[in-house]
């Protein structure tokens, strides 16, 4: 029988709480506030702990399993940064308070920019934008103004590779830049010839995803970086899979020039749902006076008998304030507990295993499934999800089956140039026989495909909700559910 839902066992009178009564005077709501019913359940406290329960026992989540979501870096969050995160003297304060009553929280995030600037090898570092696309958003405006003020007004192209992140054009364009996206070699780097045709006193910057979303480090970095800054251009370095190069590679030690960090992906910290997020912008010396207003500081030296005073620094031609007060101080106060406990070494052991697991993964899966770029990879790597000799099975199939293994499927058709598009990233965290069991899992569909491909078309079978009419899902939104609706297509 199908689990009862919390309105089949609604009995009218029946509460799970009971408030007192107010003990302020009560005011009458203005007409039209109050309805007449609201079709609520009426259930007991044990029973509304019961639902939700339920309900949470039926979502994914990385605590359960498997994560291997390409891109986005799905990390497994160490307890302690959460633990830390609450510490009252963390949780329990206020932007406004005075500089002098939250030495401790300003201290940890003029370390974070710190430290951010010693991984990333740059000069500067903003913690105020929210998210990583929002750092994008960041990064452009700084490009912009900084072409203004040299009175390069006719610099209004931006070029954006193919395998680029997907936000990097819609940053770009909110700024008015004109995209023109750059195509890949067959080695799955920028196409140096097309770069060199673009390369004049129009270009305002290049948008650089490296390692890209095929998940390949690009041979031609350098060269590339070269040929934008001789045309007055600036490189703008899409940091989301920073995951792959810590302790090992710096961006700003090759002439990147603006680079945002997404710390909920590489620094672990809570990611999913919306966010939260948080995306700090790194800038090279000859931007740093760009920065949002304000960075965090020194604003007293300290001595052998007190500590310096931390504050507020105002960039000299700044781009202004792009977000309430300085930015998801929780989320860095996670990133700082994670990459203090990690250290030097620790950062660098992150990547040298992500970059194994990744390779690991993808020579157990290539010739069962085809390899577009047959390449060492990085964090992560691109199959293509389907076969020439089993026509109707799609990239969507496979996917959804995975779910039937207990395994969070990868992203799905991202980058757009490769062709049904399985994108993996196992990450750091996972041991050997998980990789095991996912590739064993991968191979026996691959095999289901062949011999029963119906099965892939129908799948998920084991889930609590089947496959859903996605299409429908997107036109026809259901923000709740009252007896009687149509919720479950």
């Amino acid at each position: 029988m199908p689990e009862p839902t919390i309105y089949d066992i609604s009995v009218p009178g029946r509460k799970g709480v009971t408030f007192p009564e107010p003990d302020v005077p009560q005011t009458a709501l203005p007409e039209g506030f109050i309805r007449e019913k609201l079709p609520l359940p009426e259930v007991s406290e044990l029973e509304v702990v019961r639902h939700f329960t339920h309900i949470s026992q039926n979502n994914y989540a990385i605590d359960l399993g498997f994560y291997p979501l390409g891109s986005c870096t799905m990390k497994y969050n160490p307890k302690i940064n959460e633990a830390v995160s609450r510490l009252s003297g963390f949780g329990a304060t206020h932007p406004l308070q005075p500089i002098e009553s939250v030495q401790g929280n300003l201290y940890l995030m003029y370390a974070v920019q710190e430290m951010l600037k010693e991984i990333a090898g740059f000069a500067g570092v903003t913690l105020m934008p929210a998210a990583g696309a929002h750092g994008e958003l960041t990064g452009t405006l700084i490009i912009s103004k900084y072409h203004r003020d040299r009175g390069d007004h006719q610099r209004t192209r931006m070029l954006i590779p193919d395998s680029a992140h997907g936000t990097n054009p819609a940053s770009s364009a909110m700024l008015g830049f004109d995209i023109v996206p750059l195509p890949s070699d067959e080695n799955g780097n920028v196409d140096i010839e097309a770069l060199k045709a673009l390369c004049d006193d129009k270009l305002a910057g290049l948008m650089l995803t490296n390692p890209n979303t095929l998940g390949l480090f690009d041979e031609n970095v350098v060269e590339v970086i070269k040929l934008v800054h001789e045309s007055g251009g600036l490189v703008y370095g899409d940091g989301a899979n920073m995951n792959a190069l810590l302790g090992v590679f710096r961006p700003g030690d090759i002439g990147i020039d603006i680079l945002h960090f997404n710390i909920h992906k590489t620094f672990s910290t809570p990611h999913g749902g919306g966010g939260p997020g948080s995306g700090p912008v790194a800038v090279a010396e000859h931007l740093v006076e760009y920065l949002p207003d304000p960075v965090v500081g020194i604003i007293e030296e300290g001595d052998s008998e007190t500590a310096p005073l931390y504050g507020f620094i105002h960039p000299t031609k700044t781009i202004g304030r792009v977000k309430t007060f300085y930015g998801h101080f929780g989320i860095l106060v996670r990133a700082f507990t994670y990459i203090s406990m990690l250290g030097k070494e620790g950062l660098r052991d992150v990547a040298e295993k992500a970059v194994l697991n990744a390779n690991y993964l993808q020579e157990k899966l290539k010739g069962t499934y085809t390899l577009p770029y047959d390449r060492h990879c990085m964090h992560e790597f691109v199959l293509e999800g389907f076969w020439k000799d089993v026509p109707g099975v799609h990239a969507l199939d496979i996917a959804k089956r995975l779910m039937d293994y207990n395994f969070h499927p990868p992203t799905n058709y991202f980058p757009l140039i490769v062709h049904e598009a399985l994108m993996i990233e196992p990450t750091e965290t996972k041991a050997l026989e998980t990789h095991d069991r996912f590739a064993d899992a991968m191979l026996k569909i691959a095999e289901e495909g062949h011999t029963n491909p119906e099965l892939l078309h129908e799948a998920p079978h084991n889930t609590p909700v089947r496959r859903c009419d996605e299409l429908k899902a997107a036109k026809d939104l259901v923000f709740c559910c009252y007896p009687g609706d149509d919720w479950t297509g």
